[in-house]
């Protein structure tokens, strides 16, 4: 007897030899059968879903979800334009904190609609002694007040109270760590978040670290997350490779650095592994830290790496000789060039043609790079939302000339490089419909044209958010489509994405998702 029969709906299951079914049999959690092959089988529930479309559930393949669950319940000043306004917020939020020489914190920071960064002397008087901690919303940066400044190595460099990339992490450090109980609250009002717009599955893009962590023990926090009843979906969690430590370990091995125990890609279950060693070269975009091979527009400034070149080449090799996936993050070309260099040096030295390395955003790739990622095998994981939301000001910045080279799509399909589709929630919007929708218009939320050329057809979105992105995940046994053997996790839609007009895709209403054959958020 089959547990859950789905009938009356019209099933996109994405795998190419059975790509249309109206009728879907679970059992035990895993998909059994289409059409005839459970038409006739008794069931304990049968789901009439009312003609509606029905996909495998999106893969969110680079998100960051204590990240997410934090800043929903930290105070914000998203969307505000003047410096008095921001004080405000930041008076009042000081007002919360009791402790005299406790810390603020706050979400939401943008320069661009202020027109200028926030400075330190201007967060003073309004800190009352607390320390001040303003995240940018790409987590690149931060601004911080002088009592935060005064705690710091003379040498740490800021401007003016903005610190970036690796300085914002020695403030972070400065920092208590997250409880794992409430890192594991923010983990699940993060799941619940991706669950009601059809994500089902996704990749946590770094542990850990210094730029993103939140403890030294937080994987610890989505086991307690899991244990707790909080992870309503799967999860693969990427170790930032800050975390590999020397080791001794036979010869034979030929691992030269490691977590504690060689512990690597691929240990967990179905619900909560760890995933790829996450490699940061450089910043990113709207902090202006992405590393270019030429100025900014209008600038002398190229941006930066995070390291040294050559210290970045030994962690990316260190960490393919130990075994791991890589996940790269290079946003800009000259960091897309050491990626790809250290990638190639490492498969010389190790060939590993099953590793999967993945670079992570590859928001600026120039033309005689996209036969590099194909040669290597590597996948593109990109954020089609960056340039729907932030793609007027990218374009600007690139110029003319580079500005088509920004987040591409047809580029890489027709290399035959992987395009992998992802959010970075919550740096911006984390919804798969509206950023297909976008990888299919290429238009910005002003109508601003980004790279026409680079548009994909419906379908060639949906395989990213996909096939595409559990295959990236190593999942595609499992998960990625509605096939036989599979696991029923299933996003139900109220329209057809390949039916309805494209400028309409972003609008469609997720119905429900299942999550093991289970509609998530009913009891089991």
């Amino acid at each position: 007897m089959l547990c859950t029969r789905l009938t009356n709906a019209r099933f996109l299951t994405m795998d190419p030899d059975r790509p249309l079914a109206r009728e879907l049999g679970v059992w035990r959690g895993r998909i059994v059968g289409l059409d005839e092959a459970v038409a006739g089988l008794p069931a304990r529930e049968v789901i009439d879903l009312q003609g509606a479309t029905v996909l495998p559930g999106f893969v969110d393949a680079h998100v960051h979800l204590a990240w997410t669950g934090l800043k929903q319940t930290t105070a914000s000043i998203a969307g505000l334009t003047r410096i008095d306004e921001v004080l405000a917020v930041v008076a009042e939020a000081v007002a919360r904190q009791d402790a005299p020489d406790g810390w603020v914190s706050l979400a939401g920071y943008d320069q661009r609609p202020l027109g200028r960064h926030l400075t330190a002397a201007e967060l003073d008087p309004v800190s009352r002694g607390r320390k001040v901690f303003v995240l940018h919303d790409s987590g690149h940066g931060c601004v911080v007040n002088t009592a935060v400044l005064d705690l710091l190595d003379p040498a740490v460099p800021h401007e003016d109270g903005f610190l970036a990339e690796g300085a914002m992490g020695a403030a972070r450090a400065l920092r208590l760590p997250y409880a794992q109980r409430e890192l594991a609250e923010a983990i699940g009002r993060a799941a619940r978040t991706c669950l009601a717009e059809g994500v089902t599955a996704c990749a946590e893009a770094g542990i850990g670290g210094a730029l993103f962590g939140h403890s030294p023990v937080e994987l610890g926090a989505y086991q307690l997350a899991r244990e707790s009843g909080l992870l309503p979906l799967r999860v693969q969690l990427m170790v930032s490779a800050d975390r590999l430590r020397p080791v001794a370990a036979h010869e034979a091995d030929g691992i030269p650095a490691a977590l504690d125990l060689g512990l690597r890609t691929g240990f967990g279950d179905a619900w909560l592994s760890v995933g790829a060693l996450k490699v940061y070269t450089d910043g990113g975009m709207m902090a202006r830290t992405a590393a270019l091979s030429a100025p900014y527009e209008g600038s002398e400034h190229a941006g930066q790496l995070q390291e040294d070149p050559e210290a970045l080449t030994r962690t990316i090799v260190d960490g393919h000789l130990a075994g791991w996936q890589l996940a790269v993050h290079a946003i800009g070309d000259r960091a897309v060039d050491l990626a790809l260099d250290a990638l190639e040096r490492a498969q010389r030295l190790r060939p590993r043609p099953e590793a999967r390395h993945r670079v992570e955003h590859a928001g600026l790739v120039r033309p005689d790079q996209l036969p590099r990622f194909a040669r290597l095998g590597v996948a593109a994981v990109v954020q089609p939302h960056f340039l729907r939301s932030f793609g007027d000001d990218y374009a600007d910045i690139m110029g003319a000339h580079r500005a088509p080279w920004l987040y591409r799509g047809r580029g890489f399909l027709d290399h035959g490089v992987p395009l992998v589709g992802s959010s970075d929630r919550p740096v911006t919007d984390g919804s798969p419909l509206r950023a297909i929708q976008f990888m299919v218009e290429r238009a910005s939320g002003s109508g601003r044209a980004i790279g026409p050329d680079e548009a994909v057809t419906v379908r060639e979105a949906l395989h990213a958010y996909t096939v595409a992105g559990a295959h990236a995940c190593h999942w595609e046994d499992t998960l990625g489509s509605l096939t036989p053997g599979k696991r029923a996790d299933l996003v139900v839609l109220g329209d057809d994405p390949l039916g309805v007009d494209v400028s309409c895709i972003g609008d469609i209403e997720v119905v429900a998702t299942y999550v093991d054959g289970r509609e998530t958020g009913k009891p089991a």
